[in-house]
């Protein structure tokens, strides 16, 4: 049996970013013991984006905020690669198939702990923070600046070696990655904010958004931010406003109004400014003509926020960077093509675009780096069926399941979050419609006991019966029955309802269908009708 020391091991090898050394040879020009130069400027994402910006303000709290409505679970895997296919299915587009799909294989492959350690970590992250805090950091830091940085702090000894027992966020535009040469790319963090502190690799989670910059430096080991390739975007969206504020603070007349029939003295000019206030200014006059005896002239110098587009340029800014983070921009109180079901649909996008796929990533490095401390089986997920949004999808559900009989009762409350009922045995049995039986099944019910006094009439009036040669009129079972070499009808109850078949016993329409109605007919004279003493057996049936 290995030891605790060979299981941390395995733990923090599995977990560990660590590149193979060919690999590192063919990507790094050079990469030395120093410090990885990052070259986003993640303070100006901070600083001229989230506390400078009130449109990316608005996005990144409209997705972390939508994030905390999501609460996470605790399982122990089951099966594999069921969990393989549920990842699949909870990582592309949500609808009433996939999201059934998804519940059933997450039912096979997973099962629900409770009140785990793990529970209690990531219920209380730290001290100063509870979950809903901390998940906000974490998605908020890497909608900024493309990097997410988890800071796990355990004990050095004890029963709780190997564990981390707090998780902190740390300020993404601060943190630098330290290499320790081409055997090791990422050996520490550097955390430089109050001095520097370096950080052991293995103690950090470090989730980043895709990076296609290669220069050989070993800057791609950092995330790009969405506002990298929005710079520009964000940048006019800033300039449009700060013109709108500096033209309302900067605001002044119009223009000029000249007598072009000699100059104006200081009385004569005021005067005319206040007769034109009198009689031409005011809501009144709006849309007036105005007539004078004067020749006068006008000379504008001012313009207006229409002819500096400034409306159309600001707004065209918003929908870009709602594009960006993949944001209905109808959730910014646009209100161009804002409508109702245009909201719904808006917001059930927000969550399948935005808010799901972020949470899968923060999932996928969790249970990388943090689950196996708690157990090689142990998986973190989060609950997507909680949505409110996905709710009318969730009410699709429950039809399909409702029609679904090749599932149990008790597999549907799993499916649906109920837990299974265990004191009632019944929720685990298959029930199948009355109208569905097996193609090759035989309809005669087999007798134990010949001896028995048994009303044969009555019991095939009531079985559950093939398709075959049953109809809806008596018509046609007799024009059947003459076709077959006999006549007359009886009936049967079949989900519900009377139908008719050829002959006027079904033991009767068997001997035809075996064309054996001569051997029938013989016992019915010698027996003078129906009794115990025929002999049923010698009637076969296909």
């Amino acid at each position: 049996m290995a030891s605790f020391l060979d299981r941390f091991k395995n733990i923090v090898s599995k977990s560990a970013q660590k590149t193979h050394i060919d690999f590192n040879k063919a990507i790094y020009n050079y990469l030395g013991d120093t410090l990885v130069w990052n070259p986003e400027n993640d303070d100006t994402y901070i600083d001229k984006g989230y506390r400078y910006n009130a449109t990316i303000y608005s996005i990144i709290n409209l997705i972390t905020k939508s994030a905390t409505n999501i609460p996470f679970q605790v399982y122990e895997v089951q099966k594999s690669n069921d969990l393989k296919r549920y990842k699949a299915l909870t990582s592309g587009d949500f609808n009433s198939n996939t999201i059934l799909q998804a519940k059933m294989l997450q039912k096979k492959a997973l099962v629900e702990l409770e009140d785990t350690e793990l529970h209690q970590l990531l219920d209380r992250p730290n001290p100063a923070q509870g979950y809903n805090a901390w998940i906000q950091e974490i998605i908020a830091f890497g909608k900024l600046t493309g990097n997410r940085y988890i800071y796990g702090i355990g004990p050095d000894t004890g029963a709780g070696v190997g564990r981390f027992k707090e998780l902190y966020v740390l300020p993404s535009q601060k943190v630098e990655i330290n290499s320790g040469g081409i055997m090791e790319p990422v050996k520490e963090y550097t955390l430089s904010y109050n001095g520097t502190y370096r950080i052991a690799a293995d103690e950090v989670c470090h989730i980043k958004d895709t990076n296609l910059y290669y220069d050989g430096t070993g800057s791609h080991l950092y995330g790009m931010s969405p506002l990298k390739a929005g710079l520009r975007v964000m940048d006019a969206n800033n300039q449009a406003l700060t013109t709108g504020v500096k033209y309302l603070q900067n605001q002044t007349a119009r223009g000029i109004l000249m007598s072009e029939e000699g100059d104006l003295n200081e009385v004569q000019a005021k005067q005319l400014k206040d007769k034109f206030r009198q009689q031409y200014q005011g809501s009144d006059n709006a849309g007036d003509v105005i007539i004078t005896p004067k020749k006068l002239s006008w000379v504008n110098f001012g313009l207006n926020a229409s002819d500096l587009s400034l409306i159309e340029q600001y707004n065209g800014t918003i929908k870009d960077l709602c594009n960006i983070y993949n944001v209905p921009v109808q959730l910014l109180n646009n209100t161009e093509s804002t409508t109702y079901n245009n909201m719904k649909e808006a917001k059930k996008a927000l969550y399948q675009n935005a808010v799901i796929p972020e949470l899968n990533k923060i999932r996928d490095e969790l249970n990388r780096w943090l689950a196996p401390q708690y157990g090689d089986k142990i998986y973190i997920d989060f609950d997507y069926s909680a949505i409110p949004e996905l709710q009318e999808e969730m009410d699709k559900v429950v039809g399909q399941m409702s029609q679904a009989w090749w599932i149990t009762p008790n597999e549907k409350r799993a499916a649906m979050s109920y837990g299974l009922d265990e004191e009632n045995d019944k929720l685990n049995d298959y029930y199948v419609p009355a109208n569905l039986m097996p193609i090759n099944g035989d309809i005669i019910p087999e007798a134990a006991d010949k001896g028995l006094d048994l009303d044969i009439s009555k019991l095939f009036k009531t079985a559950v019966i093939n398709t075959v040669d049953t109809y809806t009129t008596i018509e046609e079972a007799q024009a059947r029955a003459i076709e077959m070499g006999g006549t007359g009808y009886h009936e049967h109850l079949f989900n519900g309802s009377t139908v008719f078949m050829p002959f006027a016993t079904h033991a009767e329409y068997e001997a035809a269908k075996n064309n054996r109605l001569d051997e029938f007919y013989a016992a019915q004279r010698r027996d003078e009708g129906y009794n115990e003493d025929i002999d049923f057996d010698s009637i076969e049936t296909k």
